[in-house]
């Protein structure tokens, strides 16, 4: 759906937001695969949930089998003011989750990759209050809530509410309190924060979301992502092929976040 002054480490980014009266929200597309996903042998279980969970309870992580879906790139997962009754642990690809306003804009609240949970919206509400799409062609596992609510696994979605929380104050701080400059290189450290994590160079990475996607979800216009983007490439800090991305100066980036305003 986050931040770093200094050195406050971004996690990865969402926030929550409503939405305005439309139409009946269309049916996810999406395939159910009829191969189960077993937490116990998926590379992914410490980055997503039940995280926590080790070899003092391995028959756990082996009762915790769960439906895969794909989902091809455009397509969504799941539909504001649909029916919550599922989280969605991503195996792999990448989201954007979007709300659409009063006046008909589309608004981007967070982006998730691999290792991340999606539809915890859905919790307090019993229905989604955000669109979740597929920027590639990607695949989730579905986690039944219902299952979650067993006394052994309470303790572990209350880890992830708490992440989530943790997430959504990040984003505060991004929106409320930095310069259009600090909040693209706290977005480019958070990307490369993430996909190190997940075993992935921490300089080199291919964005999934456009630059109009991005500006939506930092606050910023189109017009100031690119130049700033251009500024970036000219002082250094990066190269820009494209959507290919190659952070040359992690210390720079960080610098600017701590720089004063001209």
């Amino acid at each position: 759906m986050t931040t770093n002054v200094a050195r406050i480490e971004i996690k990865p980014m969402q926030r929550l937001a409503g939405r305005g009266t439309e139409a009946s929200p269309k049916p996810a597309k999406a395939t159910l695969s009829r191969l189960p996903q077993n937490c116990g042998a998926c590379n992914l279980r410490e980055l997503c949930l039940p995280c926590g969970l080790n070899g003092s309870e391995p028959q756990l992580l082996d009762d915790l089998v769960y439906t895969r879906k794909r989902v091809k790139r455009g397509e969504s997962l799941y539909r504001a003011g649909g029916a919550f009754d599922s989280l969605y642990a991503i195996r792999s690809g990448f989201f954007k989750s979007r709300v659409v306003l009063e006046d008909g804009r589309d608004q981007v609240t967070g982006f998730h990759m691999a290792g991340e949970i999606m539809g915890m919206d859905g919790i307090g509400t019993d229905s989604h209050t955000a669109d979740a799409l597929a920027l590639e062609d990607s695949e989730v596992c579905v986690i039944p809530y219902a299952r979650l609510e067993e006394p052994r696994l309470q303790r572990q979605l209350h880890k992830v509410m708490s992440r989530e929380l943790v997430r959504d104050q990040g984003v505060m701080m991004l929106l409320g309190t930095m310069r259009a400059e600090e909040r693209l290189a706290a977005f480019l450290l958070n990307l490369s924060q993430r996909f190190v994590a997940r075993g992935y160079s921490s300089q080199e990475f291919h964005l999934r979301m456009t630059r109009d996607e991005i500006g939506s979800f930092l606050g910023l216009s189109l017009e100031t992502v690119s130049r700033l983007f251009s500024r970036f490439q000219d002082d250094g800090l990066i190269t820009v092929q494209q959507k290919h991305i190659c952070i040359l100066d992690i210390p720079g980036l960080k610098a600017v976040m701590s720089r004063e305003p001209d």
